[in-house]
């Protein structure tokens, strides 16, 4: 029985050590950083007939905070309803930068930045899409209910405009 035991101690050792060394995320806050809806149809007088154009803009943003493993994530969003006429005009406008404060461990650091601007926001955009169906009904529309949106897409379209944007010849 000893040598039971024995080997089994010994086998939970060993799986205890990897799983120490597992990457941990957790949010420990959230919270609405700035928020604008515009009316523009109502101030303006614009009647929309059938389905309105909508256009969505990401846009991220991470930095560490002065606590150990703690980042804010940012996600603004523009959105932006017109009609679909020959001159578009404005039916609304939502502008909404969404944070979250994430603690982050044992994550190595050339895996951190694509951390921070895929899995985060992937974590926080739930809660966005909700607040954007949430301020469009209020506003007197149907809700607007956000298609998913690909995080891996957007950080690598962010990589190359970045990339693009560097002085040609410095490597």
């Amino acid at each position: 029985m000893s040598d039971a035991s024995a080997n089994g101690d010994a086998t939970a050792g060993a799986a205890a050590e990897p799983a120490a060394q597992l990457p941990k995320m957790q949010i420990l806050g959230q919270f609405i950083r700035d928020l604008s809806f515009e009316n523009a149809a109502v101030q303006n007088g614009v009647v929309a007939q059938g389905q309105p154009d909508i256009q969505v803009q990401v846009a991220l943003d991470a930095r560490k905070r002065t606590t150990e493993n703690q980042y804010d994530v940012i996600m603004k969003l523009k959105v932006e309803s017109k009609t679909k006429e020959d001159e578009p005009k404005a039916i609304f406008l939502i502008e909404l930068e969404y944070g979250g404060v994430f603690l982050i461990e044992n994550i190595a650091e050339q895996q951190l930045h694509p951390f921070l601007m895929i899995e985060c926001p992937r974590m926080l955009f739930p809660f966005v899409r909700r607040i954007i169906s949430d301020v469009s009904r209020d506003g007197g529309y149907p809700p607007l209910n956000l298609d998913q949106i690909d995080f891996v897409a957007l950080y690598r379209q962010q990589l190359a405009a970045r990339q693009a944007q560097q002085p040609q010849g410095t490597a």
